[in-house]
């Protein structure tokens, strides 16, 4: 009888990663998958959740005794996804990432901003001529930095570092290879999509953030301007409205806080609302709600289709899976996805970056473009660059 799932390892799984694997780590469960039994084929993106069923049912009556699902799928709905069934997985509860010596080789790294700064502050103020042309009531923009690296970079050094300095949050690397590349997806996120166990959901939106500060009476001085700005609330209540109205067809019953709280994380902080439930089938699976969430406000935009439409037509690069979700399912359909963001992607020797800024009426360009910048520093700082990207 072939055995899926092994509970236990020699050593902690973040140390068994090897490039090509799929890795997700969330505060509390630490899953690690190696190998391929299966890989889910081009679909519809409706489609998805269905056919992953189908498979991981095949996948039991050969003999997996846990099968689980896992990968990528990215922000348009017309790019194939990522996704697969490994061979083995490994589960364990996440323990703290200990401080780790790696060798101190010297790469060198060329960062390059794409759009630039000013082209991306463009690209903001035509965001809001459309919301005051009414043609949508929120955007969110992103920009990407193209790192060329040295010497060929070193992803499971790189995963290491991200885990290490973000605890409390999300951390994962999907192999995203297509065709032509080489390509491993690695970020470390703070942003829940969804999470199933049994019939109890969980949604944590993010939207409306601040740089931190290192001085901390202003770190504390931007966490309560963030808290009680008028125009970031208003950005997280339509985010949060939107993700009550998706999930209620499909629940009992949901609690959604009344106000936000903060969340921090090494480089932002973000207003934060923590929605639980619990679902009316308990044959709805993560993934089948993670279709009818994705992609939320927070990523996107509202309407979604003009925003996502907007989005293509302002910015000049193919997002792929930046903005997407990531995370897996198992056959009972409990599991983890969350929103793509703090990632990048890595070939052998350049890495491309994203972030990206909430656009509502009353944001102000050279301040969108500043949060970008900081949102770009959890993949920098984990590389080791503290260089502005060139423009």
């Amino acid at each position: 009888m072939k055995q899926s799932v092994m509970e236990e390892a020699t050593k902690p799984l973040l140390e068994q990663y090897e490039k090509g694997d799929f890795f997700f780590s969330s505060p509390t469960k630490t899953l690690l998958g190696k190998g391929k039994v299966k890989e889910v084929p081009f679909t519809e993106r409706n489609e998805i959740p269905s056919t992953v069923k189908e498979l991981l049912h095949n996948a039991k009556q050969q003999g997996y005794e846990r099968p689980i699902a896992v990968g990528a799928i990215p922000f348009l709905p017309s790019q194939s996804s990522k996704l697969i069934i490994p061979e083995h997985v490994h589960i364990e509860e996440t323990e703290k990432v200990k401080e780790h010596d790696f060798s101190n080789e010297d790469i060198q790294y060329e960062v390059r901003s794409f759009p630039s700064g000013e082209e991306y502050e463009e690209g903001v103020k035509a965001g809001l001529q459309s919301i005051r042309e009414g043609e949508i009531n929120k955007i969110v923009l992103a920009r990407s930095l193209l790192v060329s690296a040295s010497k060929a970079i070193n992803v499971p050094e790189l995963l290491y570092k991200l885990a290490s300095k973000n605890q409390h949050g999300y951390t994962f690397a999907a192999n995203v290879s297509d065709e032509v590349d080489n390509k491993t997806l690695v970020g470390a996120s703070p942003e829940l999509l969804i999470a199933k166990r049994g019939n109890q959901i969980v949604s944590n939106p993010l939207a409306g953030s601040r740089p931190r500060s290192k001085d901390p009476i202003e770190d504390k001085r931007r966490s309560e301007e963030l808290l009680s700005s008028e125009k970031d609330l208003y950005e997280h209540a339509f985010v949060v409205q939107e993700i009550t109205r998706a999930l209620k067809p499909y629940c009992k019953n949901l609690h959604v806080p009344e106000k936000p709280e903060l969340l921090h994380t090494e480089t932002m902080w973000h207003l934060s609302t923590v929605i639980t439930g619990e679902v009316a089938d308990d044959s709805i699976s993560s993934l089948d709600l993670a279709h009818v969430l994705h992609p939320t406000p927070a990523v996107c935009g509202t309407p979604t289709e003009q925003a996502r439409q907007k989005i293509q037509d302002i910015e000049p690069f193919d997002r792929s899976f930046f903005t997407g979700t990531v995370g897996w399912c198992d056959e009972n359909g409990d599991g983890e996805w969350i929103v793509t963001i703090r990632c990048a992607e890595v070939l052998e020797e350049s890495l491309r970056l994203f972030a990206g800024a909430g656009i509502v009426e009353g944001s102000i360009p050279s301040e969108e473009r500043a949060e970008t910048a900081a949102k770009f520093k959890t993949m920098l700082r984990a590389m080791g660059i503290n260089e502005e990207e060139k423009e």
